[in-house]
């Protein structure tokens, strides 16, 4: 998985120098800023900017760029399953992803669908470089600010958590209140927030939404 840097492939990577890279976001100011930051490398070269998923797909057909640096909020809908779509359209690129959203559990599942790697856009400065260039040769890149998340979520039987803290997620996830959770357990207030807590720190995740899809991505809500 990614390290803390992205890791120094050198001229030995399975691609050929210079990187031809496309980039696809729909803020211009954004692109702009992305394609300065990747042509000021000696070993990068865009080759294509692309706005929306059509475009993408136009543009990966014509140019067969090594790399894909696609945002995954995209306006018309750039997601999960187009990273999968994409990926059988043109399986000899690699896409590195680059988001806002800082949830572990959203990074695996792109890398799940494909993707290679995945950059938090307020960290593309100083890693989408060498993210691209990992990527380029087929190597996995996480921003290391959600590495031990999506370690958490790869890792002890899936989750990581006790047979406890298993319990009270399954709980959390079919829609109980913290009062409810505590009283179908047997715990107090004051316990089952700190197995709630617990939980959070574990999975790297932030709200219950992100545990709700955790959950059920688990198998956690099957009888």
């Amino acid at each position: 998985m990614g390290a803390a840097t992205a890791p120094d492939v050198g001229r030995s990577a399975r691609w050929a120098f210079p990187l031809r890279v496309m980039l696809a976001d729909d803020h211009v100011l954004a692109r702009r800023s992305l394609r300065l930051l990747l042509d000021a490398e000696d070993d990068l070269e865009v080759i294509a900017e692309a706005t929306d998923l059509s475009a993408v797909t136009r543009h990966l057909r014509r140019y067969t760029p090594h790399v894909l640096v696609l945002d995954l909020q995209l306006a018309d809908g750039s997601s999960v399953e187009t990273i999968r779509r994409l990926r059988d359209h043109a399986p000899e690129t690699e896409i590195v992803v680059l988001s806002m959203d800082s949830s572990p559990l959203v990074a695996q599942q792109t890398l799940d669908a494909g993707a290679v790697a995945f950059v938090l856009k307020t960290r593309a400065e100083s890693e989408l470089s060498g993210a691209v260039r990992a990527g380029a040769a087929g190597i996995e890149y996480i921003s290391p600010q959600l590495a031990p998340g999506v370690d958490a979520l790869r890792h002890g039987g899936g989750h990581g958590l006790s047979p406890r803290e298993t319990e009270v997620l399954r709980v959390i996830a079919l829609g109980h209140t913290s009062a409810e959770i505590a009283a179908k357990l047997h715990l107090s207030p004051r316990t089952g927030e700190t197995h709630r807590a617990h939980i959070h720190r574990k999975l790297g995740l932030r709200t219950r939404a992100e545990l709700v899809r955790y959950a059920l991505r688990q198998r956690l809500l099957v009888p």
